[in-house]
């Protein structure tokens, strides 16, 4: 992709600089290949985008407007449809350009296989990597009938990857028992059912380290979200999703980036999962790109 110009199609509301200027880069993985379930995650990067719109610049839970935070919308990466593993290298690829160049990637899925590819260029930047996970579903499969490229198992391939030390997961309340073992036995944190209260333990022990938050759609509750490709009843309100996201914009942990997936706007004619995702992008663009 380029970025000597703008995205053409509709930007994050408050775009506001250009690729050289910003700080933070929003961009797209339109990719949902692999779920098990319901497709159409491919077209939440476009949806979360048009409904900003919406949006007010300013937080009034931060006391920080967009105007203050520089940031490039790129647009979406143009994935080969129905190819997974070209699509994989290519996310690799863009969020290398971005971590060379200096910029805060905020990834919008997408299934959650995308964050696959961008935990892998983080670890080539950042040798103590760990990565905040927040879910309703632990992700840790080896693969998914006989799959090993499925959105279920990215969180297992992040902990062969980094380390299971280096994984905190909050807000899990689906999975298989083979991956609730692993969970116990791997030396992984696990939060199962909550959020913010784990993170309000956690969030002191990681201050210091380099931190990646990947965020599904689906930790929240199918009454807030409906609008993703496998929902999970029993999850958190968007409000205690807000406050686990001002908790983690108060913390002195270096955060290194951040993606939002799994906003499947097909199945929510209401909207509400994709204002929701939206708002969440507004604060983390507001609370975490310092």
């Amino acid at each position: 992709m380029r970025f000597d110009e703008a995205y053409s199609g509709n930007v994050f509301i408050g775009t506001n600089s250009t690729y050289e200027e910003s700080k933070a880069v929003i961009y797209g993985m339109p990719m949902d290949f692999t779920v098990s379930f319901r497709p159409g995650s491919r077209f939440g990067p476009a949806r979360i985008r048009e409904v900003s719109l919406g949006l007010e610049e300013y937080s009034p839970y931060l006391d920080r407007h967009l105007e203050d935070v520089n940031y490039f919308d790129a647009g979406d990466i143009p994935l080969p449809f129905g190819n997974a593993q070209r699509s994989i290298d290519m996310i690799e690829e863009f969020v290398d350009k971005l971590l060379a160049d200096g910029k805060f990637p905020l990834g919008l899925g997408g299934e959650h296989l995308v964050s696959w590819p961008i935990f892998k260029a983080l670890n080539k930047k950042y040798d103590d990597l760990v990565i905040i996970h927040i879910d309703a579903h632990a992700d840790l499969r080896e693969h998914y009938e006989g799959e090993p490229l499925s959105h279920s198992t990215p969180i297992r391939k992040a902990c062969e990857l980094l380390g299971p030390e280096k994984i905190y997961s909050f807000g899990i309340r689906s999975g298989m028992r083979e991956e609730f073992q692993y969970a116990r036995e791997s030396g992984m944190y696990m939060a199962k059912f909550d959020v913010a209260e784990p993170l309000k333990q956690v969030l002191p022990k990681l201050a210091g380290k380099n931190v990646y938050v990947t965020i599904d759609i689906d930790v929240l509750d199918p009454s807030a979200a409906p609008g993703t490709g496998t929902a999970e009843a029993g999850g958190i309100t968007s409000k205690e999703l807000l406050q686990a996201i001002h908790l983690i914009a108060d913390t002195k942990m270096n955060i290194v980036g951040a993606d939002i997936v799994e906003v499947a706007p097909a199945y929510d004619p209401s909207e509400q999962t994709q204002i929701a995702a939206s708002k969440f992008v507004r604060e983390i663009l507001l609370g975490w790109v310092k």
